[in-house]
């Protein structure tokens, strides 16, 4: 198996903040709106260098969409940015009325997802907006899975004529991606290959997968693990051409499993390739207050956790 080391740990959220910064000078049609959450969100520097170009909405996210679809009218390239929770639930009409619909370029940049939310609780850790995102026509779904990465995608949406959804979190990661990566949308990312298992997992689930693959070749299982960076247009070819391979797949999400990445891979093989499915996700429950690793122990979304799934699933083939 190959081996991914990391010298650091970061958020993704700065991955986020650092790209603004950057596209900021490279991208003059760049605008920053914000709910009311610039140190969130890590945009600070883009404001202090582009006061002219950031609104600040207030806690009016509604608003905020509006604004963004008005100024994509006026060829502007909008990054409305808020907590998840705000950016997809709480405005769900806006973005399908104003931004889907009429298939306008506004770019989604939500932080602060899943249960890494941490002591939040349930209120804000939203896991249900991939699924909302994906059922969106029109609209490009992006979950990356380390500060790099995240960064990439912030800077390569700009250039991507549509709207999208770009969903990154708050706590500190493993940073094990290339600086330097070319980010394509909707091109998985090949993190290891095997023949025994997929392992097809997204966000900071990627990191897990990558632990769980390591204990599993102690096992002396050969792991496949597929970063799945872009959930939507889902990358149907590598999948299929891996599942073939192995025979078996498990996908891993910080999200609920109704509707995310697992139940995508499951309508592609459903519709091309049957193999047996296990789940890494949160099983129809809301989460809860509590510290980030915690809540991945006791949600199942660990290293562990994945382990038993693959031994389950290769037990089904």
């Amino acid at each position: 198996m190959k081996k991914y080391t990391f010298t650091e740990k970061k958020d993704t959220r700065s991955g986020f903040g650092d790209a603004m910064t950057e596209l900021g000078e490279s991208h003059p049609n760049v605008v920053a709106l914000c709910a009311d959450l610039v140190g969130s969100l890590k945009i600070a520097p883009f404001i202090k260098n582009h006061p002219e170009r950031f609104i600040q909405t207030g806690i009016a996210e509604a608003n905020m969409i509006g604004i963004a679809s008005g100024l994509a009218i006026g060829g502007k390239i909008p990054y409305a940015t808020t907590f998840a929770n705000f950016g997809s639930g709480r405005v769900y009409d806006q973005i399908r009325q104003s931004v889907a619909y009429s298939d306008k370029n506004v770019k989604i940049a939500v932080s602060h997802a899943g249960l890494t939310l941490g002591e939040d609780g349930a209120t804000h850790q939203i896991l249900e907006d991939l699924a909302m995102m994906r059922a969106m026509p029109n609209m490009t779904v992006i979950n990356p899975c380390d500060y790099n990465q995240t960064k990439a995608a912030t800077i390569a949406i700009a250039d991507h004529e549509g709207p999208v959804y770009l969903r990154f979190g708050r706590p500190v990661v493993p940073v094990f991606t290339p600086a330097d990566q070319k980010f394509e949308i909707g091109k998985a990312w090949m993190v290891n290959e095997g023949k025994d298992v997929s392992i097809i997992a997204t966000g900071h689930l990627v990191w897990e997968a990558i632990k769980a693959g390591e204990i599993l070749e102690e096992k002396g299982i050969d792991a496949e693990i597929i970063n799945i960076h872009t959930i939507k247009p889902l990358d149907t070819a590598a999948i299929l051409k891996s599942v073939k391979k192995t025979k078996c797949v498990v996908t891993c999400e910080e999200h609920q499993a109704n509707g995310g990445l697992g139940d995508a891979v499951a309508q592609t093989l459903s519709q091309n390739f049957l193999a047996p499915q296990e789940y890494i996700a949160v099983k129809d429950s809301f989460g809860e207050s509590g510290v980030p690793e915690d809540l991945m122990a006791k949600y199942g979304l660990t290293a562990e956790h994945i382990v038993e799934a693959v031994l389950k699933v290769i037990s089904r083939k």
